[in-house]
């Protein structure tokens, strides 16, 4: 499968006074790839966003008709960039993709570290005051892989599986233990051991399994503080 790469630079975001770089625009040239992400591409909160575990953000192009369906033929979905991908293929989705695989993303290595958590600059973004809540609740949420051998990708590179370390955790299975059935102890204690995931989604899990509670979503999908 062939791909389109994304970046974009860090910009005030419509309707608020923050600023984001959840607008990407397609690379039209070969980018290098690091450990914290691609050449040229920024993250305005490297609190939340960024960092060696959401070095590269993967948005499946099979969700846009979903949202079209959903939102109507808004000019955003006309094109990948939308979510803030850095990365669009066809052919991939949450149901088949798991923690842990490693593919060969062009002349690089990466891994599938984590879901993503839709926070509320999504909102703005669409112009959809409760966007971010629908991405997380129909599971269309897209997911981030950390690098393990840096390299150059460039548009139209492959995105190829090499292997699988937990094949059995596929994506929509972490987002139904973690935004439907959210107190599933099997389910937390399986997430909280699983080493291929990201170290803060293991500890959301271990959270819940002490405390016997869910963590408040709102503030990131409404930016209330």
């Amino acid at each position: 499968m062939t791909l389109t790469v994304l970046t974009g630079p860090a910009a005030p975001l419509a309707g608020s006074h923050a600023k984001s770089a959840i607008a990407k625009t397609a690379a039209d040239r070969p980018l290098p790839l690091t450990a914290t992400g691609f050449e040229g591409d920024e993250q305005a909160d490297r609190r939340v966003h960024g960092g060696p575990e959401k070095a590269v953000h993967h948005y499946p192009r099979d969700h846009y008709d979903a949202w079209r369906a959903d939102l109507g033929d808004l000019p955003l979905l006309d094109h990948p960039g939308a979510f803030g991908e850095n990365i669009s293929v066809a052919g991939l989705t949450e149901d088949a993709v798991a923690v842990g695989d490693i593919f060969r993303l062009g002349g690089a290595l990466v891994q599938v570290s984590q879901g993503r958590q839709p926070c509320w600059k999504l909102n703005h973004r669409f112009g959809v005051p409760d966007m971010a809540r629908r991405v997380q609740q129909t599971g269309r949420t897209g997911w981030y892989y950390r690098v393990l051998q840096p390299g150059t990708v460039a548009p139209g590179d492959g995105l190829d599986l090499i292997d699988r370390l937990a094949p059995d955790w596929t994506l929509r299975r972490l987002w139904q233990a973690m935004y439907v059935d959210r107190l599933n102890r099997d389910e937390l204690r399986g997430i909280a051991a699983l080493d291929v995931l990201a170290e803060g989604w293991r500890k959301y899990a271990q959270r819940r399994l002490d405390s016997g509670r869910v963590e408040d979503w709102r503030p990131r999908l409404e930016g209330r503080t």
